[in-house]
């Protein structure tokens, strides 16, 4: 992630997704690993000091356990409450779970994915959410996926960009940004 980019997220993380979370009691789920967004995420709840669970989800061939992590595999973000390790020996292999898993953790209560920046495998995120019925906010601005998806060009994002499920809300846009998580997070 750019410095531009990582500035912008971590704005739009602690100034709307953290409070609202925490406000609203609401448990996050992630792909637990110490980098990227993951990383931005733990940063930014230990920095407003916030105590909501922070849930990783890993397949567990990619999950390091020493420093310097190995190639292909990252240490998990220290500042995460809890971390589920599922089966899995690549990158991706996770994304199948993260939807699951954050459902099962809801208890039928509305879920939701956010989309800041993110890769190939992000995507795969998105599709597994969508094709589960479940919305994604996308947070344009933020570079890469995020960027892919809310310019909707790319024939590849199609799926994601087209879908009635996907919201796109600029990354200055805060408000927008917090009426349209409340939206799909059921919160009025």
């Amino acid at each position: 992630m750019s410095s531009a980019h990582g500035e912008a997220s971590d704005s739009a993380l602690r100034d709307v997704v953290i409070p609202l979370v925490a406000s609203a009691g609401i448990t996050v789920v992630d792909g637990g690993t110490d980098s990227g967004v993951m990383r931005a995420l733990g940063l930014a709840r230990a920095a407003v000091r916030a105590e909501f669970p922070l849930v990783g989800v890993a397949a567990e061939g990619t999950l390091a356990d020493s420093r310097p992590p190995a190639p292909g595999s990252a240490l998990p973000e220290p500042r995460h409450t809890h971390l589920v390790s599922v089966p899995g020996t690549k990158w991706g292999d996770e994304s199948p779970w993260l939807s699951s898993v954050a459902r099962v953790i809801a208890k039928g209560l509305p879920v939701a994915t956010l989309v800041i920046n993110g890769g190939e495998v992000t995507l795969g995120d998105v599709g597994h959410s969508l094709r589960g019925g479940t919305p994604v906010v996308v947070l344009s601005g933020t570079g890469r996926a995020a960027d892919r998806i809310a310019a909707a060009r790319d024939p590849s994002v199609a799926f994601a960009a087209r879908s009635p499920l996907t919201r796109v809300v600029g990354v200055g846009h805060k408000d927008e940004l917090r009426r349209v998580l409340r939206e799909v997070l059921g919160l009025g």
